[in-house]
């Protein structure tokens, strides 16, 4: 068996024109969409995010802006452009580029944030709707893995999954909504006593731990389907995902490539998200 190679460029690309179409709908009512990144510092990889993210609005017609701090910025600096934003009308999304230099808050940074134009789906208040089934922003990387799952045909429902990871912006999140699918889910993480044997169990494996091809091609059981979220540098300078991807693909029936599979739909969900708050602050839901 080699597994089908589930295309995160082609499943994004198709997203962006459903919301470049619903863009020029609103627009064409009086509501441009906003967002604005704030970026603080000069990390080498953020500043590709952000211009990937800015490029990404101008195409579906969302009105951005980019405001760059230094590196020096207090915590009352960065709360207080926050602030601002939040007062803004003709901004729906606020995104703080992470991570922060070491000094700052980032717990404090989402908190400030108002939640109705959290956009990144961090803020507490959209995590706890989440939990209790109510709508809210989703964490754009978590959004995305379900759009591919189900974009690919992958019905959760009764399926046992496997989260690899716990990050509160990622493997939670996941985890989180594949429950809502009606899937049975177990949480892994590094200190997961068995975990070949939870991998090996799982019909969907989502990988989100960030090491380099920790979870082995071997473990995956015959004709599961597995999403990498992972995407770590090796020192010669290739891009691998969590799960060990040449072998992992003899085995399962849908893998997700890195790059090109989650990573695509992390900025789609985040247009989306933008436009969605965009349309409940002008009543065109």
């Amino acid at each position: 068996m080699t597994a089908r190679i589930i295309d995160g460029k082609a499943i994004s690309a198709k997203r962006r024109e459903q919301i470049a179409a619903r863009v020029a709908e609103m627009v064409a009512k009086g509501k441009r969409p906003g967002l604005v990144v704030v970026i603080v510092g000069e990390d080498p990889a953020s500043q590709v995010y952000v211009r990937n993210k800015v490029k990404a609005c101008a195409e579906t017609g969302i009105y951005s802006e980019k405001i760059e701090m230094p590196e020096t910025t207090t915590q009352e600096e960065l709360l207080a452009v926050v602030h601002e934003l939040n007062g803004r009308d003709d901004i729906d999304g606020i995104l703080v580029q992470f991570p922060l230099p070491g000094h700052l808050d980032e717990d404090a940074v989402i908190e400030a944030i108002v939640p109705e134009k959290d956009v990144d789906g961090f803020h507490p208040e959209s995590i706890g709707r989440l939990v209790v089934g109510k709508d809210t922003f989703v964490s754009c990387t978590p959004a995305g893995v379900m759009v591919l799952l189900e974009e690919s045909g992958v019905d959760l429902s009764g399926k046992e999954v496997c989260v690899v990871g716990r990050s509160n912006n990622v493997g939670k999140p996941a985890a989180l909504l594949c429950l809502a699918q009606n899937a049975t889910v177990t949480m892994c993480h590094s200190r997961t006593r068995d975990l070949p044997g939870h991998v090996g169990a799982a019909d969907v494996v989502i990988a989100a731990v960030g090491r380099p091809e920790m979870i082995k091609g071997d473990w995956i059981k015959e004709g599961a389907v597995v999403i990498d979220i992972g995407i770590n540098r090796l020192d010669d300078g290739r891009l691998v995902g969590d799960v060990e991807f040449e072998t992992a693909k003899q085995r399962a029936s849908a893998i997700t490539p890195v790059p090109g599979g989650v990573g695509p739909m992390t900025i789609a969900m985040l247009l989306e998200n933008t436009v969605m708050s965009a349309a409940r602050s002008a009543g065109l839901e």
